[in-house]
């Protein structure tokens, strides 16, 4: 997305004079009756050219905890080619500083519950028009109901504002793209249980086992009887050579989801390793007696387990 930063007034200008969209009017039909929210904590990075995508993912990690510059975050989030920066590009930056990005549901009231849970909300906006597109990256942080206005790290401004109206429809345009970039003890105060574990799963693709255990340990919280979580949980332990937390966790899992075959097998493999044959033998016998699509997976184990008392044998 290439981002521009000037010769935008018209476009603005133009935006304003349509109809109210419908996620405004919504709002204006049921206003919030919170008080203005403003998060003033929240770092600014001026945008130089081309550079929105490194300075509001600068931004976020600022808010977030991670001291990074735009500079530093350019080559890894800049495309030269679109002479912008990729929402992927922006998603993978994030979680190699160990944060979690979790994009929020395209819903202005879903912004807002963030913006007063105290989370900045990066945005894709496009300042322009349809077929003259100015993509720009933004930092929301405000709201102010009286005003009727959005606040922003936008460009060089460190206190942008936009009606709310102009702001959904050029928010509308990427399809109301919003970005959450957390720390992996914090959850989204819009967080669905799939789409989270989803983005902490990509944490634990890369192989960055700790802050994904914190993340998973962090969904637990929220949801004790999650498969996917309690299984993250125990496959991160894992990986980094905690067999007695894996163990723990995957106890969990099965406790809560008798029929889970993929956490018995799980849990037969750990309590091998760590020397429980016995109940390691019971657990992949429930796990080949539920079956399913990994069959043959857990007879793979069956036979590891097998092979390790033989070896103590002789």
């Amino acid at each position: 997305m290439r981002c521009r930063a000037a010769l935008l007034g018209i476009a603005v200008l133009l935006l304003s004079a349509c109809a109210t969209p419908p996620q405004t009017a919504a709002l204006h039909a049921n206003p919030p009756t919170r008080a203005p929210v403003e998060l003033t904590g929240v770092p600014f990075f001026p945008q130089e050219a081309y550079q929105c995508g490194p300075a509001a993912l600068a931004t976020v990690l600022g808010w977030s905890g991670t001291t990074v510059t735009p500079d530093a975050l350019t080559p890894q989030v800049y495309v030269p080619a679109r002479q912008g920066s990729l929402q992927v590009e922006l998603l993978g930056a994030a979680r190699r500083q160990d944060r979690v990005p979790y994009v929020i549901e395209p819903r202005l009231s879903a912004l807002l519950d963030e913006l007063y849970a105290g989370h900045p909300v990066l945005v894709l906006l496009n300042l322009g028009l349809s077929w003259y597109p100015a993509w720009h990256y933004a930092v929301v942080v405000g709201y102010d109901p009286a005003t009727d206005r959005m606040i922003m790290r936008s460009g060089r401004i460190k206190r942008d504002t936009l009606r709310v109206a102009v702001f959904e429809r050029t928010w509308a345009r990427s399809g109301y793209w919003g970005l959450l970039v957390l720390p992996p003890d914090q959850l989204p105060a819009t967080a669905q249980e799939l789409p989270y574990l989803q983005a902490v799963a990509e944490l634990e693709r890369l192989q960055l086992w700790k802050p994904a255990e914190t993340a998973y340990e962090t969904a637990v919280k929220r949801w004790p009887t999650s498969l996917g979580a309690l299984l993250g949980l125990g496959n991160t332990r894992y990986a980094h050579g905690d067999l007695k937390g894996a163990a723990a966790a995957l106890r969990r899992a099965v406790t809560a989801h008798p029929d889970a075959a993929p956490a018995f097998n799980n849990l037969a493999q750990v309590l091998a390793e760590e020397g429980h044959y016995r109940e390691a033998e019971r657990a992949i016998k429930k796990a080949l007696a539920i079956g399913g699509p990994l069959q043959e997976t857990y007879q793979q184990t069956h036979r590891q387990i097998q092979q390790r008392q033989h070896a103590l044998k002789h």
